[in-house]
């Protein structure tokens, strides 16, 4: 009896611990980091981006900001004024990726984004959890 409470509160334990395992972390721009023309460079390509994942952000602070920004008018016309999202500035900045859909970036350093220092990528659902198998009877494995 005991070993079968054992067994379910693993499974348990598992469950909760997938979705944690499954998120990714992305330095943004690789090795070159979050620079000038950044857009060109194509990093987002091929890559799919869930909920849960998180975007690490990484520049001299002195360079550089992150602004996200909620629209694709404000993301395309690189609108300093924009209501913000959210805003970094520390130069190793980590952004959770918490609902799917588009999410817009750039530079908020006058012509920085103008210039191409800006990220547009698709975020999904999270990836579904496998659902455990269901514990064994007691006491079959005796």
């Amino acid at each position: 009896m005991a070993s079968s409470r054992l067994l379910a509160a693993l499974l348990v334990a598992v469950a909760c611990l997938a979705p944690l395992a499954s998120a990714t972390e992305w330095m943004v721009g690789d090795d070159g980091g979050w620079r000038a023309k950044f857009n060109q460079t194509g990093w987002a390509d091929g890559k799919t981006f869930r909920v849960g994942d998180t975007l690490m952000f990484m520049y001299p602070k002195e360079n550089h900001t992150v602004v996200q920004v909620s629209n694709k008018a404000d993301f395309a016309a690189c609108n300093l004024n924009a209501n913000a999202v959210d805003r970094w500035d520390t130069g190793n900045d980590v952004v959770t990726l918490d609902k799917p859909g588009k999410a817009w970036f750039f530079c908020s350093v006058p012509t920085h984004c103008d210039n191409g220092m800006k990220l547009v990528i698709d975020v999904e659902d999270a990836a579904p959890v496998p659902t455990p198998a269901a514990a064994p009877a007691p006491g079959w494995w005796f």
